[in-house]
């Protein structure tokens, strides 16, 4: 993985993140995050991977249900932000896959192996993010404070 500043006026910084083949694009967003000290972000992302592991979470159970990719893919829309959750940046992001033939497959990122690259935009946010576990769900979700 390569990043680049793209630009940075009053603290708030644009990224280009690039993923090389083979790179684990969920735990190389969180290991850029946690270096950049990145608090609050948004991301967007297109490229294409070999297999991927995307969650769709059913709340009747209360948890996610992988859904796997075990082919080659391409990564059509990634989007989603970067916020803290307790001492370490968290990455919520969903995607949608285009697979041989057309079709689709979309879903929370779990994890995406790269191939052969990841293009992404990671812009911050004025305010810090916050996730808190919610309760009910058990899922950490970001919290804006009142005002």
């Amino acid at each position: 993985m390569k990043a680049r500043l793209l630009h940075g006026v009053d603290g708030l910084r644009t990224f280009a993140v690039v993923m090389d083949k083979g790179d684990e694009a969920a735990a190389e967003l969180v290991a850029f995050a946690r270096r950049e000290g990145i608090d609050g972000a948004s991301l967007t992302a297109v490229g294409a991977c070999r297999e991927a592991t995307l969650g769709y979470f059913d709340p009747e159970q209360m948890d996610y249900q992988d859904i796997p990719v075990t082919e080659q893919a391409e990564v059509l829309s990634l989007v989603g932000d970067i916020a803290r959750h307790g001492d370490e940046p968290a990455v919520h992001a969903h995607a949608v896959l285009g697979l041989r033939g057309g079709s689709t497959v979309g879903g929370h990122l779990q994890r995406a192996v790269v191939w052969p690259t990841l293009e992404v935009v990671v812009t911050e946010s004025p305010a810090h993010l916050r996730k808190q576990v919610d309760e009910e769900t058990g899922l950490a979700l970001i919290r804006l404070e009142d005002g």
